[in-house]
């Protein structure tokens, strides 16, 4: 299956990503990994990406639809994959249509994950950070330290990032309602958009979207 991942922040995308690129036997391929092995690859398009990551300036869409397809293209994608932050606007998906066109291939189903924007801001405002180790992740919530403030696994300040502030999440939802959410639109169009409550354990959620790409 060849599946774009969709829905606003603090809705699960990533973990939902890894799971069911799992079930599905297909590749997870995010923009953040096409940026990083790029660059670190030191491709012509990761020097480019990085270059315009060290000016401060936005990495133009030619360069991320660049990276997109040589990723759909490698032999473990053969057989599908799962788009996860890519694409980001309408105009990257009328690119995706146009590079897939090219290889006679075309998208099955356009996943989006719904969630209320109240639950949204309290699952990213609630989140606490170890100052020792950011993998470990705390909520003020939902997954509360044995002390507060302090990290359960090696004792370490617990802190809120700034982009996790209310504020911060707010105009970040503000940005994916103008850029991101008319993707649904267009590609419900074409008869693409399956949407699910992404509200639930994780095990949940995830049966639900195997449900539903199943139909």
């Amino acid at each position: 299956m060849r599946i774009v991942l969709v829905g606003p922040p603090g809705a699960g995308k990533g973990t939902q990503a890894a799971f069911l690129a799992k079930n599905l036997s297909i590749p997870h391929i995010s923009t953040g990994d096409l940026f990083r092995a790029n660059i670190s690859q030191g491709t012509d398009l990761g020097k480019q990406a990085k270059s315009y990551m060290d000016a401060g300036q936005l990495v133009p869409d030619e360069v991320t639809i660049g990276m997109a397809k040589d990723r759909m293209e490698q032999p473990d994608a053969v057989n599908g994959f799962l788009l996860d932050g890519f694409p980001r606007n309408v105009s990257q998906a009328e690119a995706l249509d146009v590079a897939l066109k090219a290889d006679d291939v075309k998208l099955d189903a356009v996943l989006d994950l719904e969630v209320p924007e109240d639950e949204v801001v309290k699952r990213i405002a609630g989140r606490r950070i170890c100052r020792n180790d950011s993998a470990h992740v705390f909520h003020v919530a939902y997954k509360q330290p044995e002390t507060e403030g302090v990290c359960d696994t090696c004792g370490g300040e617990l802190y809120q990032r700034d982009d996790d502030k209310e504020e911060t999440v707010r105009k970040r939802l503000e940005v994916y309602h103008t850029q991101t959410e008319p993707i649904i639109d267009y590609y419900r169009e074409q008869g693409l958009v399956v949407t699910i409550s992404a509200l639930g354990k994780v095990e949940e959620v995830t049966a639900r979207a195997m449900e539903a790409l199943g139909r």
